[in-house]
C-alpha cells in the first residue's frame, strides 16, 4: 500500500503535513482528537440537543397517538402502532449504538435497515444523549482506527531510508 493510497478514516486534507488524517464527526469535526474548540460544550449540546428533540417528537407522535384514537380505530391497531414504534426504537437504539462501536459488516444489511431506524428514530436520538455522558458519539471507533493508521503510517515512515535510487548496487560475480 502506497501513501497515496487511502483507507476509510485516513483521508488526507490538501497541504497537510503528511500522514492520516482523522475522520470528522457530525458536530464536532475533528476537535474530538485533542479535545478543543469547545469540545465539552459541544457534547453537552449535543445531549441536550438530542434529548429535547426526543421529548419534542414523543409529543408529536402522542399526537399521532390521539388521533388514532378519535378516528376511533379499533383497539388492536392503536395497540400496534405502539408496539411498532417501540420495536423499531429499539432496534433503532440497538444499531445506533453498534455503530459507536464499530463499522458495519455488511453495509447493504444496514442500508435496508435505514426505513426501520427512521420509524425508530427516538431510540437513535436517545443512544446520542447517553453516549455524550461518556465521549462524542463514535470518537471511541474513530480514535482506535485513527491511531492505527498513524502507526501504520509511521512504521511505513520508519522503513524507508535515504534515496532508493542512489543506493550502490551489488556487484555480480
Amino acid at each position: 500500500m502506497s501513501d497515496d493510497e487511502q483507507t476509510p478514516g485516513t483521508e488526507q486534507t490538501p497541504g497537510a503535513a503528511g500522514g492520516p488524517q482523522p475522520e470528522e464527526i457530525r458536530f464536532f469535526g475533528t476537535t474530538w482528537v485533542d479535545h478543543s474548540g469547545h469540545y465539552a460544550l459541544r457534547r453537552v449540546g449535543v445531549a441536550a440537543g438530542s434529548l429535547v428533540v426526543a421529548f419534542a417528537a414523543c409529543f408529536v407522535l402522542r399526537f399521532a397517538y390521539e388521533g388514532l384514537e378519535i378516528a376511533d380505530i379499533s383497539g388492536f391497531v392503536n395497540m400496534l402502532v405502539v408496539v411498532m414504534f417501540a420495536v423499531c426504537s429499539a432496534i433503532a437504539f440497538r444499531k445506533t449504538w453498534e455503530g459507536f462501536l464499530r463499522r458495519p459488516a455488511d453495509p447493504a444489511r444496514e442500508e435496508s435497515l435505514r426505513s426501520l431506524k427512521a420509524i425508530g428514530f427516538i431510540g437513535s436520538l436517545i443512544a446520542y444523549f447517553l453516549r455524550c455522558f461518556t465521549e462524542a458519539p463514535g470518537e471511541k471507533l474513530r480514535r482506535a482506527e485513527y491511531e492505527t493508521s498513524r502507526a501504520q503510517y509511521e512504521k511505513r515512515r520508519g522503513a524507508r531510508t535515504g534515496n532508493p535510487a542512489a543506493r550502490k548496487k551489488p556487484k555480480r560475480k
